[in-house]
């Protein structure tokens, strides 16, 4: 029963470090995707790239911690995702180095072509990424040829069916509109209307795909749909139009509330309808990882729970700091990239 219990909790924990690292790396990837459209000439780039700064290495801590956490809660569900998303996730780790080494080199030379191609890399560094997570954790819910030893036995393309490059288009559209609304609340003057209006758009289109993902949801995920989850996802759903309307009316610091609270329903639904299983089997319901067949022991979740207990106030904390020093608008009088 007290093994359980610790199962069920580190599920929701899960879920909550998923929901901070989609929401805080989300708008990472929507400002450099917008990079190159919104940023003429070189000033403005850099007042782009200077908006998330302070924040991106600390928001790339969730999905650290996040990984960290699956290896030592349930390394049965760590081990098949990895194994069976090796190509993806592989690709994921090389675009997230191009982001960083883009980051640390475009400022060192001020040769016009010099910092273009690094900005490009900060473009498809976050491009890639933001695609590839909707893609995978809408194949999870799908379900996956898994053999009774827990192994992929699919290929590359079993991955890419129309349900879930759809559900990755969704995830792309709404990072970009989410970092089209926290450039409103960090810019000023041409590149605020800039912002306003690709927000505008990207935010428009979210909203359309995602409708079209839900009925189509309906019948690629028919078996995994549930009362809970269906109701985060109609909450998510209300949460994007209210968090548009704001943005129209040029009230980005409520709309991106609204984005944190969307991404919170957004999670929950997948977490919900995946419950408790975190990998499903499409050959048969036997070979499923779940929570109480992929876990840790019960002295490992205790001695992680406890690790968890004294870190993560921490890591709040500093983040919190973070945001409340260096959160404003950047006039650019001082830029460092």
């Amino acid at each position: 029963m007290v093994l359980e219990i610790f199962q069920v909790l580190w599920f929701i924990l899960i879920a909550v470090l998923f929901i901070g690292f989609f929401f805080l790396e989300g708008y990472d990837y929507g400002v450099l995707i917008l990079l190159p459209f919104l940023g003429k000439g070189d000033r403005e780039r850099r007042i782009v790239i200077e908006s998330i700064g302070p924040f991106w290495e600390g928001n790339e801590v969730w999905l650290v911690t996040a990984g960290g956490a699956l290896f030592a809660t349930f390394p049965g569900w760590y081990a098949t995702m990895f194994s069976t998303f090796y190509l993806p996730l592989f690709l994921i780790l090389v675009a997230l180095i191009l982001r960083v080494v883009a980051f640390e080199f475009r400022g060192k030379l001020s040769n016009p072509k010099w910092r273009t191609r690094w900005d490009f890399g900060l473009f498809l560094g976050s491009l890639i990424p933001a695609l590839l997570w909707g893609v995978a954790f809408s194949n999870m819910l799908k379900g996956l040829p898994i053999d009774s030893n827990f192994n992929y036995t699919g290929g590359f393309f079993n991955l890419l069916t129309p349900a879930c490059l759809l559900t990755g288009i969704v995830g792309l559209l709404f990072f970009i509109y989410h970092g089209g609304v926290f450039l409103m609340i960090r810019t000023v003057g041409d590149l605020y209307d800039k912002s306003k209006k690709a927000a505008i758009i990207t935010g428009g289109l979210t909203i359309i795909f995602a409708v079209i993902l839900v009925f189509y949801g309906l019948f690629a995920f028919s078996a995994r749909v549930n009362l809970i989850a269906l109701g985060c996802a109609v909450i998510l759903a209300l949460l994007l139009i209210a968090s548009l309307v704001l943005v129209v009316l040029g009230r980005p610091g409520l709309a991106f509330l609204m984005n944190l609270l969307g991404v919170f329903f957004g999670v929950a639904a997948w977490f919900a309808a995946m419950f408790p299983n975190v990998m499903i089997s499409s050959t048969t319901s036997a070979n499923n990882l779940t929570i109480f067949n992929a876990s840790s022991n019960l002295h490992s979740l205790i001695v992680i729970t406890i690790v968890t207990v004294i870190l993560l106030p921490i890591i709040l904390l500093y983040q919190g700091w973070c945001y409340k020093t260096f959160m404003g608008k950047i006039t650019g009088e001082k830029l460092h990239y």
